[in-house]
């Protein structure tokens, strides 16, 4: 059986990315910016809602960015937190008690006005 992680992709400009190289050095730093707010948002309101067991799940949410900073993996990355899965999405005997994906769509409306506002404070 393949374990499964507890961890959410949050992508900018997938349709963009053969343009992005061609974009100022500023315009590309904004949306870096808007990618970490959303990223830091997401990880913040899952440190809020996650079940608190002995407190492991909440220090440990983390962010890893990929890709100049454009893509950011939110979720749980160590071996020792492989039971993140578990409260997320349950098992057998335990219901889910999910806080990463409700946070992921929480912070879906605001994503794309984050990185439009960052793209419109550099132009001005």
């Amino acid at each position: 059986m393949a374990r499964r992680r507890a961890t959410v992709t949050i992508t900018g400009l997938a349709r963009l990315r053969q343009r992005l190289e061609d974009l100022p050095e500023e315009i590309r730093q904004a949306l870096v910016k808007g990618v970490r707010e959303s990223a830091e948002a997401v990880r913040d309101d899952v440190q809020r809602n996650v079940p608190a067991d002995t407190g492991n799940l909440r220090e440990s949410v983390d962010i890893r960015y990929r890709e100049g900073g454009l893509v950011a993996d939110v979720g749980w990355f160590e071996p020792a937190d492989f039971y993140a899965a578990f409260v997320e999405y349950g098992t057998r005997r335990q219901p889910a008690q999910p806080s990463l994906h409700p946070a992921l769509q929480r912070e879906r409306g605001r994503y794309a006005a984050r990185l439009t506002d960052e793209v419109r404070r550099v132009l001005r």
